[in-house]
C-alpha cells in the first residue's frame, strides 16, 4: 500500500480532538485515530464526533480490545470507525471475533503485538487469525519507567524489518520513535506512519503539543507522501 500518515488523537476531550484533527488534515494527514485516552474519556461519542466532522476520513478506534471483541468492534463500527485495534495478548477467540465483526460491519482490523513474548511470532499469529494490519508496539509505560530508571529500552525499529518480512499485511511501528525515525519507517517496509505522544501530543498532559505543530505535520506529510514517487523513480 502507499504510505499513509496517521495522527493519534491521544487527547481527553472532544473539542480538542476536533480542533487538532482539523489542523492535522489541513497539514495533509490521511487517517485520524481516536486514541485510547479519548475513547476512555468520551467513549463512542468521541468516534461519532470525528465521523460527523470528517465524513470521508478513515478513523482508527484504538480500543485495545482484550475481551468482548465482537460487541466492542460492532460499537466502534456503528459509531463511524473504519479500523479497530485488538491486542495480540488477547485470547485467540477474541481476535477471531473482532475479525468476524470486521467482516460483518465493514471494519478493518489492526492487531497490536504490544507485550507479546515474541514480537515476530506474535505478528505472524495476528495475521493468521485474520488481522488486516499489524502494529509493532513498544509500550508507553515501559519506555516511561525505563527512562526514569536509566534502563535501556527497545525501539520499534529493532525488529521492524523482521516483522515486515514475516507477514504479508501492512505494518505500523509505534512507541518511542522520533519524528525523523517515524518518517523513515516506510524505508523498513512499514507504510503506516503514526504520529502521537510524544511527537504531536504531550505525553504527560495528553494535550496537543505546543509550537507550530501544523507546519511540522505538513513537513512530515510532504516527506512521507513523496516516498512513493521517490521509490518509483529509483
Amino acid at each position: 500500500m502507499k504510505p499513509v500518515v496517521q495522527i493519534s488523537l491521544d487527547l481527553t476531550s472532544i473539542p480538542e480532538a476536533l480542533k487538532t484533527a482539523e489542523m492535522a488534515l489541513r497539514a495533509g494527514v490521511d487517517w485520524l485515530e481516536a486514541g485510547t485516552p479519548l475513547i476512555i474519556a468520551e467513549g463512542v461519542n468521541g468516534v461519532r464526533a470525528l465521523r460527523k466532522a470528517f465524513p470521508e476520513v478513515p478513523i482508527v478506534a484504538d480500543l485495545k480490545i482484550m475481551d468482548g471483541g465482537y460487541l466492542e468492534a460492532q460499537m466502534m463500527a456503528e459509531a463511524g470507525a473504519t479500523h479497530v485495534v485488538v491486542m495480540g495478548q488477547a485470547r485467540p477467540e477474541t481476535v477471531e471475533l473482532v475479525v468476524r465483526a470486521g467482516k460483518e460491519f465493514g471494519l478493518e482490523v489492526m492487531g497490536d503485538n504490544l507485550g507479546m513474548p515474541d514480537h515476530v511470532e506474535g505478528a505472524k499469529r495476528l495475521e493468521q487469525l485474520g488481522c488486516d494490519y499489524v502494529i509493532h508496539h513498544i509500550a508507553y509505560d515501559q519506555r516511561t519507567l525505563s527512562a526514569e530508571r536509566g534502563i535501556p529500552f527497545p525501539s520499534p525499529l529493532d525488529e521492524l524489518k523482521a516483522i515486515v518480512e514475516a507477514v504479508n499485511v501492512p505494518v505500523q511501528a509505534v512507541g518511542g520513535l522520533t519524528i525523523e525515525q517515524a518518517m523513515k519507517t516506510p524505508d523498513y517496509g512499514a507504510p503506516l506512519v503514526v504520529l502521537g505522544a510524544p511527537l504531536t501530543i504531550d505525553p504527560h498532559s495528553f494535550k496537543t503539543a505546543k509550537g507550530d505543530l501544523e507546519a511540522i505535520l505538513r513537513e512530515i506529510c510532504d516527506h512521507v507522501h513523496a516516498y512513493e514517487e521517490l521509490t518509483k523513480n529509483g
